[in-house]
């Protein structure tokens, strides 16, 4: 069944701004408003399965779409679900909103769930625009695409490791990791994040909207940059790590994975 693009941007719409009212119900029961993440994550997948699904694009390139932003969104889903909201309190970024909110603090969730579900539709814009691409046969720009893909997608899974892993031994409370990806860059696990979102782009080169996809990355590197990413992280990691976190600083990329710089008036290292 193929629909018109301005049919499933409503239906799309229709159906996240519902999801996201469910889940500010159970923010009111459970006071922990993560669950929008996960939510939020879990939404671009259902809307970029759905758009695959019903576009009248090539059909190979629609299924692999489909399958890419699916397993994209369930891990990412998953990841924020066991990591930050079940059986667990509330980030310190929402109890701030709460406590600044006061008592207009569940109409101002509500507004800002709903804000989530605008952004979700807007990140599932590049499945859409890849599943109405009518070239009919696989090309070099679909294989770059998809080796894209499994490259940032499998690192962010690795940088997610590694942090855990250093996170569970004994000695790391008020240190940093600086191991595996976490020696080249403080913050490895969103340069992935934004990596993917160029797989879309790589996926819809020949359509005749395919400029729209740029959107996506583009926006992304604002928010880890600038919004939601990198300043409240990097914030939280001061308050914990003190020092250290300030020499991590000093000598690693923020974003990029590089080689570590040597701080001025330190010996190097043998």
């Amino acid at each position: 069944m193929s629909l018109h693009p301005a049919v499933q941007l409503l239906a799309g719409l229709l159906f996240v701004c519902v999801l996201m009212t469910v889940l500010w119900l159970i923010q009111r029961r459970t006071a922990n408003a993560g669950i929008v993440d996960a939510g939020w994550a879990a939404s671009i997948g259902i809307l970029g399965v759905f758009f695959a699904a019903t576009s009248d694009g090539y059909p190979i390139r629609r299924m692999v779409v489909g399958v890419l932003i699916g397993v994209w969104s369930a891990r990412l889903a998953g990841y924020i679900l066991r990591d930050r909201v079940v059986g667990q309190a509330e980030e310190g970024r929402y109890r701030a909103l709460r406590t600044e909110w006061g008592a207009a603090a569940q109409r101002r969730f509500f507004l800002f769930y709903q804000s989530q579900a605008l952004a979700a539709l807007f990140f599932a814009l590049p499945v859409l625009v890849v599943a109405h691409h009518t070239v009919d046969r696989w090309t070099l720009w679909d294989a770059a695409g998809v080796v894209v893909w499994c490259l940032s997608v499998a690192n962010t899974i690795l940088a997610d490791q590694q942090l855990a892993r250093f996170k569970r031994r004994p000695d790391s409370r008020g240190k940093t990791c600086r191991e595996g990806w976490w020696r080249y860059s403080r913050h490895p696990n969103y340069f992935f994040e934004w990596l993917h979102w160029w797989s879309y782009v790589a996926l819809s080169v020949g359509s005749p909207f395919w400029w729209l996809t740029l959107l996506a990355p583009a926006v992304m590197l604002y928010l880890l940059l600038k919004v939601t990413g990198i300043p409240p992280t990097e914030a939280q990691a001061l308050a914990t790590a003190g020092e250290d976190y300030r020499q991590y600083q000093r000598t690693t990329s923020a974003f990029v994975p590089w080689f570590p710089k040597q701080e001025p008036g330190r010996d190097r290292p043998d």
